[in-house]
């Protein structure tokens, strides 16, 4: 049995006190925020790497990285704004913005910019590109363009030497047919770009008009398509270009396309992907402009590649934005993600990136220094339901692809519905 003295029982009277305050004031448990984003393997990779490194340095807050391919993303945005169970970040992109600020689903940064946001010495520019009706929703978290990227030494064997940055549709197709021939038929000139409605829009840029019109309507003709549509047959029709049962896959991953797996010289991304596709590449690559029409206007345009989107339902903006405001501004952060996702709008996180570039970087770089007079202004953001449109756009034209219709009809077809979609989506 225990005896108990007067310094034993202050002492147990002190514990229970303590016990007491300690059960009435409990620690304050972590922060948790979800961020969620669009990736590939190599995205992924660095993303989670700022995690950890985000969570090193901010014990207080827990980050739950969320990370599915292009093709899937949209769908579960949707499902998710719907059950109002949006992550506290969501990776955003320029043809959506719009559409989930009308809804309600983002909240403007304002309130935090020059507080927990510092982002005054930014590139105006890029910053404008995340603006709606005034107010910033959006962070630009990389600028980039379209492209045509591929394979160096393909290229070389076969002979090509095009002027890649001024060159036209007539060098684009006799180039296919070049490498085509060049090859024995074992590496086709390009993918077919048939399905990918972001160069289709550089082609009705090139033709005098954008796709939407500033009310939102589709202006792109029934010609626009068409023309289009018979220029990709017309390549299939030759065998110059990849297999239709390739093509008709959606959405495929990075290390699917033709210039990563071999089978074929060129396909057609966007900058920022530069990095991923020379990872999962065997052969060097080449970035080349999307071709020009002679005597067209230009087609491509240089675009925020994507943004850092505050949702609706962020149980903690103050913490969401401190993670926010490192990925834009914390050294180490900027230094691991480097290029991968575009340009940074910040020239200090340029300056200090520049000695560390890779090769595939540096290719980025000098691209988007080449360019720069070559491109057309940034279009309007698309309406509400421009999603939708681009999945009727690839729907559509797999029956051309497989050839259960010709290109006119299915031009015709496509326009009718797009119209009708975006008018039903306002």
């Amino acid at each position: 049995m225990m005896n108990l003295t007067r310094r034993r029982l202050l002492g147990a009277v002190g514990t229970g006190l303590a016990a007491s305050q300690l059960s009435i004031t409990p620690a304050r448990a972590a922060t948790r925020i979800r961020h969620y984003w669009w990736g590939n393997p190599e995205r992924d990779k660095r993303t989670f790497a700022v995690i950890d490194l985000f969570q090193k340095a901010n014990p207080g807050i827990e980050v739950s990285g969320e990370t599915i391919g292009w093709g899937d993303y949209w769908t579960k945005m949707a499902t998710q704004t719907a059950g109002r169970n949006m992550a506290d970040l969501v990776q955003m992109d320029y043809r959506f913005l719009f559409e989930y600020v009308r809804r309600g689903a983002l909240k403007p940064l304002n309130e935090f910019v020059g507080k927990s946001l510092m982002i005054a010495d930014f590139d105006k520019g890029p910053l404008a590109g995340g603006e709606v009706d005034g107010k910033l929703y959006a962070l630009n978290i990389g600028s980039n363009s379209q492209v045509i990227v591929y394979n160096k030494r393909v290229f070389e064997e076969a002979g090509i030497n095009a002027d890649l940055i001024n060159w036209t549709w007539d060098d684009f197709a006799k180039s296919c047919e070049t490498i085509t021939a060049k090859s024995g038929g074992k590496v086709k000139g390009s993918d077919d770009l048939a399905l990918m409605i972001e160069t289709f829009e550089s082609w009705v840029r090139q033709n005098g008009r954008e796709f939407y019109d500033k009310d939102g309507k589709v202006a792109a003709t029934v010609d626009d398509v068409a023309s289009y549509w018979q220029f990709w047959a017309d390549l299939r029709k030759k065998d110059v270009v990849r297999a239709k049962e390739k093509t008709v896959i959606l959405d495929a991953p990075i290390a699917e396309s033709g210039v990563a797996v071999g089978d074929t010289a060129m396909a057609h991304f966007w900058s920022n992907q530069l990095v991923g596709i020379q990872a999962a590449a065997k052969d060097k690559i080449g970035a080349a402009m999307v071709p020009h029409k002679k005597d067209g206007k230009p087609g491509q345009f240089i675009k925020p590649s994507m943004f850092l989107s505050l949702s609706r339902d962020a149980k903690d903006p103050e913490a969401a934005i401190r993670y926010m405001n490192a990925w834009v501004n914390d050294p180490a952060i900027t230094g691991v993600l480097g290029l991968e996702r575009g340009i940074p709008a910040s020239p200090k996180v340029r300056e200090a990136l520049a000695p560390k570039l890779t090769e595939v970087e540096k290719l980025s770089v000098s691209y988007f220094d080449a360019i720069q007079s070559k491109v057309g202004p940034l279009p309007l953001p698309a309406p509400k339901g421009a999603g939708e449109v681009r999945d009727a756009f690839m729907r559509i034209g797999t029956d051309v692809v497989l050839a259960r219709l010709d290109a006119k009809a299915a031009a015709s077809t496509f326009i009718d519905d797009a119209q009708s979609i975006v008018e039903r989506a306002q």
